[in-house]
């Protein structure tokens, strides 16, 4: 399969990678600075999420693309949001129905009628992120039926660790281990992605995995 992967030189986007070529995928990185993809099986490609205009010729020939944006240090954290208007303008006219979406947690249910970025303990220093993440969650949402696109939340807490090939898929509902935790490895992360990917099961939905 081919694959066009946004943020590929990011800590998730670079796990994703790496998942997608050791299944044999061919992986083109659109990345806004090419020095920083290292990874000479990697195809890299200059690129601006948030430009639809530019888009479409980036991404005619692929058969999938994956959306692991995030704001680079010191951009607007409305990104997601840019990313994901410009991706619904731009795919169809690339004619690539395929999408997976890095999304955030904020958006996930903690209880009835709250959402975890709306939660007292949430971070406020992460919440513009989270809250971009949830407006890009509506965009999709919203979109119709031009694309097959599947949002993927992570757990609360997502960070690099081991790859077990383990993980629970739920909806939009935080998912917690027996002992109260939200977590799951970013290699988990990628690999329940490309699961997904390469099985469709949950096609204009937004779906979470956590251990």
């Amino acid at each position: 399969m081919r694959i066009a992967l946004f943020g590929a030189s990011g800590t998730i986007g670079r796990r994703i990678a790496q998942e997608a070529l050791a299944r044999g995928h061919q992986v083109t990185g659109i990345v806004r600075d090419v020095k920083k993809i290292d990874d000479p099986r990697i195809h890299a490609v200059q690129g601006d999420v948030t430009d639809a205009a530019s888009l479409a010729n980036l991404l005619k020939g692929h058969d999938a693309v994956i959306s692991a944006v995030g704001p680079a240090p010191g951009a607007a954290p409305t990104s997601p949001a840019y990313a994901a208007r410009a991706l619904v303008q731009a795919l169809p006219k690339a004619g690539v129905k395929r999408l997976i979406v890095v999304g955030g947690a904020g958006s996930l249910e903690v209880k009835p009628g709250m959402q975890l970025v709306d939660s007292p303990d949430f971070p406020k220093s992460w919440k513009p992120v989270a809250l971009s993440h949830r407006d890009a969650l509506k965009i999709f949402r919203e979109s119709g039926g031009a694309l097959d696109w599947t949002y993927v939340s992570p757990a609360a807490l997502i960070e690099p660790g081991m790859r077990t090939g383990k993980y629970r898929v739920g909806g939009d509902q935080l998912l917690v281990d027996d002992k109260g935790r939200s977590r799951i490895t970013t290699e988990d992360y990628a690999a329940a992605l490309l699961d997904e990917l390469e099985h469709p099961r949950h096609l204009r939905r937004r779906i979470t995995v956590a251990y």
